[in-house]
């Protein structure tokens, strides 16, 4: 049992019965520290604490108040430049805090300052509920990330495989019978050989194409099993090169499938030495041939790539109706190549519907139930472990209405028919606001956050007047300095002004100064008006840290970001963990990041969590396709299958809708039951 992950993930703890009867003072005084970070205990959690030990509820206290501390990000001491932020920021000339950043810049010295005591916090902040759970809801947390149908944060990565490390074999009756997301089957599978001795056998049925035994391959050399970015394969043991080459013996289209990944499979056959195995496995030696001397050899994509220069729409039904996954993929392209074969292809598209997975189904209704809304740009997450964004002009020629409701209608009906075959739901209440937040299709680059969030998620303003946004974090083998920004924009995504280390004071804003080095850690601060802002005719705000030393985040010890509400920015510490909303360690492979955008008119925050691969320049962003300015129209306006979609079709499935929570025994609401914020319950069981 591990409650950090229990905690982290559900916000709840499992206790068994002591036999202790603690006085109703040593509970009221854990309440009253966590009450601090923001948390308190449901009365069932309350009532188990109550009959442990002294001991026991010692130990306890110290896991909590750790695991809460480093959620929020309390865990670190925060001394800002100004320590009586943001007063005294406003109170300075410019003058001055332009000597005190010049003398910081030449010496490494912070400016010293008599902090002011500071009145208690003001701001009225409900506190988390921490529930008392059950071994089996806890350990339906790796049932539910090893059924999720697309991909997972390195988060889920590495809570699952805390599980497999810690059960050993009795991970197998945790297991689904099959593992549905080709890319868990190799996380999971290299856990299982390095933990459990029946991972051959559990493995077998699994694994189904040579690209999944590459993938395997990948995860025991700790790569990237999406296959974006190459690996360097460790040398393999006897026992695990043999195991290897049986599972690639029994893959069918061996030779043609090892050629999508030419380059890679060469690398691994020197890992593999597969001709010391040619008697034992003689079709994975004549592949490995192939693939190694390039001798000809005729695959699909060739075939369908010259289908497709020829513009031959005839062969190219041929082809993709074999493969479901790529017909689908090209609907778009085989419906605008030849207008007199687009009643053939939706016909053939309803054939095939039923073999395409429900992730990629419920993308295809959403793409062509908006295709001709009039969007400017299309957006495009390209796959990998850091979280990039692609936008791109809408190019796409017209297609006619009737077509793409012809196509829609497909998909909600084959969702429909496969939502019908699971077990009903009785009365359904659905709630509206799930509009704002996406299908989680793909959390591979997410980075690892106080709640679970998807990009592209709206979340409505908590009662505030100002939003403070936060950085912490340390330098790594040199001097590391990262920047805090809040850069503005009107309605029209203009740029028009930027907070940053060389701009402290603009718009109602206020940075907290600028720190350019952290030997023992850093902190910087930004407060903005949402009075102010709407005033002056703002209409977003991004959040953006940069690393100026261009050190990646990866490299430094630590480094996470986050924003706050409060209604009286003068209460209480500059740094209060119960008015921390959201929290990211910042840890890719990347220098700069939005976490957020805010739309001071809707009163939203929108969750990006993106990275950039060049600090933009806000001068001129607006003529920069690859700035910041095309990152807020892309996730202001993007397009993707909502919850509220998603949910729709399984009441419609097998449900009843019902207009309130209180008579219905399935509840898809912000608060209760199925909330956002069970991703993997909703990649596991939803999708």
């Amino acid at each position: 049992m591990n409650n950090v992950i229990y905690l982290r993930r559900r916000h709840k703890v499992w206790l068994e019965a002591g036999k202790g009867h603690l006085p109703p003072g040593t509970v009221g005084a854990i309440l009253k520290n966590i009450e601090s970070l923001g948390y308190t205990f449901s009365a069932p959690l309350i009532e188990r604490l109550q009959t442990l030990s002294l001991d026991q509820i010692t130990e306890f206290h110290a896991t909590l108040i750790g695991t809460l501390r480093a959620l929020v990000g309390a865990h670190k001491a925060w001394e800002p430049m100004y320590p009586n932020f943001p007063q005294q920021v406003m109170a300075m000339d410019e003058e001055q805090l332009y000597v005190n950043a010049i003398i910081h810049y030449l010496t490494n010295a912070l400016p010293m300052f008599e902090k002011k005591e500071r009145v208690l916090l003001l701001d009225n902040v409900p506190s988390k509920i921490i529930e008392l759970g059950t071994l089996e809801d806890f350990e339906a947390i790796f049932s539910d990330l090893a059924a999720a149908k697309t991909s997972l944060s390195q988060t889920d990565t590495n809570d699952m495989a805390w599980f497999v490390e810690h059960y050993g074999d009795g991970i197998y009756k945790l297991l689904p019978a099959t593992i549905p997301l080709r890319e868990n089957v190799a996380l999971i599978g290299a856990q299982l050989m390095q933990h459990t001795t029946q991972a051959a056998t559990f493995l077998e049925p699994q694994l189904k194409t040579a690209t999944d035994v590459l993938r395997l391959a990948v995860a025991l050399s700790d790569g990237d099993v999406s296959l974006s970015q190459s690996t360097k394969f460790k040398t393999f043991s006897r026992k695990q090169r043999r195991l290897l080459l049986s599972f690639l013996e029994r893959c069918p289209n061996l030779t043609e499938d090892m050629l999508r990944w030419r380059g890679r499979w060469i690398r691994l056959g020197e890992k593999l030495h597969p001709g010391e195995w040619q008697q034992s496995f003689p079709q994975v030696y004549t592949a490995f041939d192939i693939v190694r001397n390039d001798k000809p050899f005729s695959t699909f994509n060739r075939r369908l790539e010259g289908a497709v220069d020829d513009r031959n729409a005839a062969t190219m039904l041929s082809l993709l109706q074999q493969r479901p996954g790529d017909f689908v993929r090209r609907l778009d392209h085989l419906l605008r190549l030849d207008s007199l074969h687009q009643d053939k292809v939706l016909e053939h598209f309803k054939a095939v519907a039923a073999r395409v997975a429900t992730p990629v189904l419920l993308q295809v209704l959403a793409h062509f139930h908006h295709r001709n809304a009039g969007q400017s740009i299309r957006t495009f997450f390209p796959k990998g472990n850091v979280a990039k964004v692609q936008a791109i002009k809408n190019t796409l020629p017209p297609l006619s209405e009737a077509t793409c409701m012809a196509v829609t209608e497909i998909c909600e009906q084959t969702l429909v028919e496969h939502f019908s075959s699971l077990p009903p739901l009785g009365k359904c209440f659905l709630d509206v606001r799930l509009k704002d937040f996406p299908v989680p299709f793909s959390q591979r680059s997410a980075s690892k956050p106080l709640r679970t969030l998807v990009r592209g998620s709206k979340l409505a303003l908590p009662p505030a007047k100002t939003l403070r946004f936060f950085i912490w974090w340390k330098d790594g083998r040199e001097r590391t300095d990262i920047d805090l920004s809040a850069v503005l924009y009107d309605a029209q995504f203009q740029y028009q002004d930027v907070l940053s280390y060389y701009n402290l004071k603009s718009f109602g804003g206020h940075h907290s100064g600028d720190i350019v080095s952290a030997p023992q850690g850093a902190a910087e601060f930004i407060d903005v008006s949402l009075e102010a802002l709407r005033a002056k005719s703002i209409r977003y705000v991004v959040m953006s840290v940069n690393s100026y030393t261009q050190q990646p985040f990866c490299d430094l010890p630590e480094c996470f970001a986050g924003w706050m509400a409060r209604t009286h920015p003068d209460s209480g510490e500059i740094f209060d963990p119960k008015t921390v909303q959201d929290r990211i360690d910042l840890a890719a492979d990347t220098r700069i990041c939005l976490p957020l955008i805010m739309d001071v008119v809707k009163e939203q925050v929108i969750w990006t969590d993106i990275a950039l691969k060049h600090y933009p320049s806000f001068n001129n962003v607006h003529n920069n396709l690859g700035g910041v300015s095309l990152m807020v129209q892309a996730m202001t306006s993007l397009v993707k299958p909502s919850l509220f979609d998603l949910f729709t079709l399984h009441i419609r499935a097998r449900g009843e809708l019902v207009d309130t929570p209180v008579v219905a025994s399935t509840v898809f609401s912000l608060d209760n039951g199925i909330t956002p914020f069970d991703t993997a319950n909703i990649m596991a069981q939803w999708l």
